[in-house]
Parts: structure tokens; sequence; C-alpha cells
């Protein structure tokens, strides 16, 4: 079984003479990949570069995507040019996408919406998971997500957990996996570690969200991949895991979901 994968960082953030280090520092750490994420299709050409940092023991695949953040820097793409820019062996998954109230006023959430939906619908087409972003969005993001699954599945992953209990629930009732950043680390997070405790085992993925909320014991620090162990390390405690089991699970949901990772 290959060692624990961050499935959710951000290596655009890194210089080209840092990205060697970090890859040694997540070896190191007992990591075996990684994957970048696209925050803009207009960077998609970024993402697919930094896979070319990828060894044969460290892993780096990428995704390609509009952050909700970015939605109103250009239109709204269209379904073909996702699925163009998604149509390479190194691009696994579509996002990261989704909704985000906390940044966007009223009168960008219908634009934030309809993005959402064209990258569901190029995840159903190519039959590759849609990484979502929720926040202060809760019951729209399960409403879209249970209205665009009548329609036909496709693989969901819901990112950085800091939601409700509802969402996760839904999620995983859709067929989707909850991942877990270093929030779950944090003192005053009970709410997500509850979460992290009682969600079925084969649904649960861990992730940095590096450069951002480094984890406990790093907290304050700029994050990076090799610091997914201590958030999966504290997951386990709390399901009165051995790390290494648990680790061994999070790999193994990697692998189910994002089949294009080979």
């Amino acid at each position: 079984m290959p060692g624990l994968i961050d499935s959710h960082c951000h290596l655009d953030h890194f210089s080209d003479e840092e990205l060697p280090v970090l890859l040694n520092a997540a070896k190191e750490a007992g990591l075996s990949g990684m994957v970048t994420i696209g925050t803009r299709l207009a960077h998609a050409a970024e993402q697919k570069r930094l896979t070319g940092f990828s060894r044969p023991e460290m892993r780096v695949w990428c995704t390609v995507g509009t952050h909700p953040d970015h939605v109103e820097e250009t239109p709204v793409p269209q379904l073909q040019d996702i699925v163009a820019l998604a149509d390479a062996p190194e691009v696994i998954g579509i996002g990261e996408t989704g909704l985000d109230y906390f940044h966007g006023q009223d009168n960008v959430r219908p634009l934030q919406q309809e993005s959402f939906r064209r990258h569901i619908q190029a995840s159903r087409e190519m039959d590759i998971p849609v990484i979502i972003h929720a926040r202060q969005a809760d019951e729209d993001v399960a409403a879209i997500l249970e209205d665009e699954s009548a329609k036909g599945t496709f693989p969901i992953l819901l990112h950085c957990f800091a939601s409700g209990p509802d969402l996760a629930r839904r999620v995983v009732a859709l067929g989707g996996y909850v991942s877990f950043s270093g929030i779950a680390t944090f003192p005053k997070c009970e709410e997500i570690r509850t979460v992290a405790r009682e969600l079925p085992i084969d649904r649960i993925l861990v992730e940095t969200d590096a450069p951002y909320l480094a984890p406990v014991p790093q907290r304050g620090k700029r994050n990076q991949p090799a610091f997914v162990a201590h958030t999966a390390g504290r997951i386990a405690r709390e399901r009165d895991l051995d790390v290494a089991v648990f680790a061994e699970h999070t790999t193994r949901n990697f692998q189910r979901l994002f089949r294009k990772a080979r």
C-alpha cells in the first residue's frame, strides 16, 4: 500500500526551487503523492506543468477548475472548454469549484451556482471527481449536488471540510467523499472532529490545502504536503485507530475515487 496522499494542495504558491525540497519532506513524512488543485481555468497549463515534478516514489497529479471566488474574472466556461482542459492523463479531477457565500455577495451567487453546475457537468461527462469548496453555503451546495445527481451520477469530493454535519451526510448519501484538512486539529473545531469520527471510514480523505491551514503542531507556519501526516494522526486518534491503519484507509479511498491516478 502506498503512503499517505495529500489530496488537495496548491503547489503553484511555491517556487520551482522550493518544490524538490517539499517533495523530499513529504517522502520523509510517509507520503507517496499529492494533488495540486486548480483555482482558475486560465491557469490550467501551470497546474499541468507542475505535475512534471512527479517522481516514481512521489507522484504529483493536478485538477483544473475555477474557484467560486474567481467566477467574475471571466465568463462562465462552456462544458466543452472544461472537458478539453481536463482531457490529459495528469488531470485527475475537476475543480476546485463550489459556492462561497462568505466572500460572494448576493449579486455573485448566481454566477457561482452556474459555474458550479458547469463543473459538475464536466465531472459527469469525464467520470472524474468534482472537488467542492463550500463556505457558508451548505444548503445550496447540497441542493445543487442532489439536483445534478438526479440527472446522472458523478464522483464527488467535499474538500477541506468545515461545514455542518448535514452537508457531510448528504454528500456521503450521494456516494461522495469528505476530505479533512488541518482545521480538524484546531482546538476549537470539535464539531469537525465529531464528523470525522462518525463518517464511514471508507469515505474519508486527508489534505493540507497548503500553503494554508497548517495543522497543530505546525499551526502558524506555512503549510506543506508533509504536514498532512499530522492531520491523519489526529483523526486516527479520534477514531481510536492506529495511524498506519487509518493511512491505508485514506489512500485506498483516494485510489477508489481518483481512478485516473495511476
